[in-house]
């Protein structure tokens, strides 16, 4: 029998019309099937959750999923999506709890996660065991570099850059390349890209932290000569006459990881069905995000004042896909854009996770001595996500056979075995292990 024979009951009608509300967001075969193995979900234990965000636009699946009542839809009426001032801010805030006037869980850096649970990057190394839940998005950061350096068009190569910023330090003047939290991922992006082209960010350049909100003001004033970090900032930087893009951070990595949902293992300890609950939203949002008939509105939803509070003409190209790049380079529908959830965008690959533990060891974050394996099997809760998306009814091509994705490929030639961290971490020439 085809799905357009089987009959519709009254609570698979409502989901049907209750999808149709939303805009078609569920791209998911065929609605009663969803609607039927949402009923096997068990009830939530809790409404309520607390989820932390920073203004970028990989948080917009938090935003869609708010705005567009995925999070009602699914029995979680009382979540509340709350804005942060910094990475450190969401670390501090996550490790209070919300029970002590903290958060539960957050749109965060895809390392984060394993630095909070280690102690690594908490105060007084206070192990707080968190669990990564869902990739928000593949891709869709950039690397910006100021107008200062307008003539040399830096784009992958930065062997150029390596001797314009010799020369400005050689004159007295101060050199710096802004990140947004040590150990993330606008860390390894920017350390990445930099020393594949010589420059040593530990020697040859002041690395630095600022919160992605002020990255754009900063550089304006002359704080830093370049940066990475997600949109709107890159695009506004270049409306603001003040830079220009020199890659979108996929050149480096094809549909590399970035932010992640996470929650505090207590609570998804104490509540599984809330939680399961919430990544069925954000699921669906995902979804929502990736449509290409939706990006507009997706866009105008994170200009608002609660959430990104920037104005649309900064969001909406890239939001597209549509990249110029401010040096005469543009591209239309770029394959680099941001990916919500094609390509198995949502599904938290345990191998990306080994990459950047891998990353964080090579940079001196994290010991060599540190167990990977370990700490992967014990934050990386894949399972929990296979879970949402067989109760969501997620089309089994949707659903990674695999935890890994297998050997990954950068542009400077470096390939990454997940099985084999040690070789990759052999192969780079510029690193600063400890331990």
């Amino acid at each position: 029998m085809d799905d357009k024979d089987q009959p519709v009951s009254g609570a698979r009608r409502n989901f049907i019309m209750q999808s149709a509300a939303l805009g078609g967001a569920t791209l998911l075969g065929s609605a009663w099937m969803q609607a039927a193995q949402a009923q096997t979900a068990g009830a939530p234990e809790t409404k309520a959750a607390k989820l932390g965000f920073i203004a970028l636009t990989d948080a917009a699946p938090l935003f869609v999923a708010d705005e567009k009542g995925f999070f009602k839809k699914h029995g979680m009426t009382e979540v509340e999506v709350l804005k942060q001032s910094s990475w450190g801010t969401t670390r501090d805030n996550l490790v209070l709890g919300s029970g002590k006037g903290g958060i539960d869980g957050a749109h965060i850096l895809s390392p984060m996660p394993y630095l909070i649970s280690s102690g690594a990057t908490t105060a007084n190394n206070v192990q707080v065991p968190m669990y990564l839940l869902a990739r928000l998005n593949l891709g869709g950061q950039c690397i910006s570099v100021s107008k200062e350096f307008e003539s040399l068009k830096v784009g992958l190569d930065t062997v150029r850059f390596k001797g314009a910023i010799a020369a400005k330090e050689k004159s007295g003047k101060e050199v710096s390349a802004a990140m947004t939290f040590p150990g993330g991922t606008h860390d390894m992006w920017i350390r990445y890209w930099m020393a594949a082209g010589g420059i040593d960010p530990n020697k040859d350049i002041k690395t630095i932290t600022v919160p992605p909100p002020q990255m754009v003001a900063n550089m304006k004033v002359g704080t830093m000569d370049a940066f990475c970090v997600c949109e709107p900032w890159n695009h506004q930087l270049i409306h603001q006459g003040i830079g220009y893009t020199a890659i979108t951070t996929s050149e480096l990595w094809m549909n590399h990881p970035e932010k992640a949902f996470a929650m505090r293992a207590d609570y998804v300890d104490a509540n599984p069905n809330a939680t399961l609950a919430l990544l069925r939203a954000i699921m669906e949002a995902q979804m929502y995000c990736e449509d290409p008939k939706n990006r507009e509105e997706v866009a105008e939803i994170c200009s608002r004042r609660k959430w990104i509070n920037a104005p649309v003409a900064d969001i909406v190209d890239r939001m597209r896909g549509d990249f110029d790049y401010g040096t005469g380079r543009v591209e239309k529908n770029s394959k680099f854009q941001m990916r919500y959830w094609k390509d198995h965008a949502s599904y938290p690959f345990q191998s990306h996770d080994m990459w950047f533990l891998t990353e964080n060891i090579r940079w001196g974050y994290l010991p060599k001595t540190f167990d990977m394996k370990g700490w992967v099997a014990k934050v990386n809760r894949e399972d929990l996500w296979r879970k949402a998306a067989q109760q969501l009814g997620v089309a089994a091509k949707d659903i990674p056979a695999s935890k890994s994705r297998g050997v990954e490929k950068f542009f400077d030639g470096k390939v990454f075995d997940p099985d084999r961290p040690m070789a990759y971490l052999d192969s780079l020439a510029i690193k600063y292990i400890k331990g």
